[in-house]
Formats: structure tokens, sequence, C-alpha cells
């Protein structure tokens, strides 16, 4: 079933279409910053939280396809009495008219909104690292896949993730986004342990990756330590790798059970989002 966002790529590719995004709320609303929703004229696609907000975003939309505005409108809805709702908060809606676009312009519209997700940097192509890629692909990240071995990647791959060989595969450490989640989970232990001493070293001089989580037991964990430490790393650098990786309290081992608990970690630990720009 194809993602949010390559249904979105392609109803922009098709026909006129309202984007209505969240630009930005005040206390307790049903959905963040960036949430967004495309309205058509007979479907809607994705959703900013639902009930009597969402119906009347909705009618707001089909009114402006019906009257078309090339300016983006941005209107205030308090979330009381009025709505039906009594989260109490206040959502600003940005409103914006799409017509249809070639498929360059939409895959840039599409670039936009992805530019709200946290980015994250996968290395491993295994059984954990393809259950995680099916988990994180429906989740607000904007993901990089990273193999040592080209022809592990599966096509098509979701629309926000992006497939990039590297041999050595540590050395994609240095092009990660600022402000990456880092997962490690590679087919070789000694490939993990390159992968865990080039972001030490990132961390070291740039002090700029959100997360960084290893796979592997307690037992890995202190083996690795022993010879990181052998490397000139100190205890406190250190102290910032998550090994175990996944949400405490979720058991099982199964790579699905696994991604779940590791997906949930990554949610706990992101930052809060902004406006909208």
């Amino acid at each position: 079933m194809p993602s949010l966002l390559a249904q979105l790529q392609e109803s922009l590719g098709q026909t006129a279409l309202v984007l209505v995004r969240v630009d930005h709320t005040q206390g307790s609303v049903p959905r963040e910053a960036g949430a967004w929703m495309a309205v058509t004229p007979t479907q809607v696609i994705n959703t900013i939280g639902g009930g009597h907000l969402e119906f009347q975003a909705i009618e707001e939309a089909r009114a402006l396809l019906r009257q078309p505005t090339h300016e983006s409108l941005v209107l205030r809805y308090p979330l009381g009495p009025s709505l039906g709702q009594c989260c109490g908060g206040v959502v600003h809606l940005r409103f914006e008219h799409c017509d249809r676009l070639t498929p360059e312009q939409a895959a840039r519209q599409v670039e936009r909104l992805q530019a709200h997700h946290q980015p994250v940097a996968l290395f491993g192509g295994g059984h954990v690292g393809r259950a995680l890629i099916q988990v994180l692909s429906a989740l607000p990240f904007d993901i990089t896949w990273i193999d040592s071995r080209d022809e592990i990647f599966p096509h098509p791959l979701p629309v926000h993730v992006r497939a990039e060989h590297s041999d050595p595969v540590q050395s994609a450490v240095d092009d990660l986004a600022p402000g990456s989640q880092v997962l490690i989970m590679s087919f070789s232990h000694a490939e993990d342990l390159e992968v865990v001493a080039a972001c030490l070293r990132r961390q070291r001089l740039h002090n700029d990756l959100a997360f960084v989580g290893l796979i592997g037991s307690a037992t890995k964990w202190a083996t690795f330590k022993h010879r990181l430490e052998a490397r000139g790393f100190e205890a406190a650098e250190l102290d910032r790798i998550t090994c175990p990786i996944g949400l405490p309290g979720i058991a099982g081992k199964e790579p699905e059970v696994i991604a779940v608990a590791v997906a949930a970690q990554l949610l706990q630990s992101r930052p809060t989002p902004g406006r909208v720009t």
C-alpha cells in the first residue's frame, strides 16, 4: 500500500487540491506543528487530528477549491465548545491551494513536508533493519538506510527512505544530517564497532547527533566499551551510547517487536516540532 506521502505526490500531479498544515499551536491540541492533510473535491489524504476541527478544515479547503487563491491562508481554531472539542488549546491551520503540478513540482512539495521529519540513520539491512523500515516509514522520520552490501536493499523503497551503499560503512557517519538519530545493527560486530567509533568521533568534534543506539546485549556492549576505551574514548563519551536499544518493558526478540520498541524509543527522544515554515 503506498505511503501517504506517495499518495500525495500522485494526487498533486493529477488534480488541484488544498494542502492543510498545522502552522503552530497553543496549549493542548490533537496534532503537532507540521501535521498535514490534503483535500481534493472527492478525497482526503492524511489527518490533522479528526473531530470537528478536521471537518471544518475540510469544508474550508473545499471552499478554497471552488474559489481558488494563490495566497496561503492561516486561520485560528480555538478548541472549545464552539467546535465541540474540549482540548482547550488553539490550532492555527495554514491552507495552501495547489494546482495540478508537474512531477518535479510535486516532488518539491513532498520534500517540503519531509523537512519537518526527524532525520534517522539506520545502519544495517538485516531482518531487524527491514522491520524497522516498515515501522519508521509510517512515522515522522526522514530515513537514510546504510549498508556495505549494495544488493541488500529492497525495491521499491518508501518515499522518504533513501538507501546508501557505503564501503567502509562507517565513512557515511561524517555526512549524516545534523541532529540525526543513529541506529546501528549491521550484519557484523566488527562493522558495528567501527560505526560506533565514528559516531563517537563526530560527537567529540561536533556534538550534533541526537541519539546513538546499538543493537545487542549487555555482554556485547561490555566488550565494545573495553575496545573503545583502548582507542582513547572516555567513560562520559561511552555513556552517550544506548545499548541495548528499545523502550524498556517491551519483551520479545522477534524483529517486528524489536522494531516497535526501537521506534517508540526514537519517538520518545524526538525533539518537539516547532512552527511550520
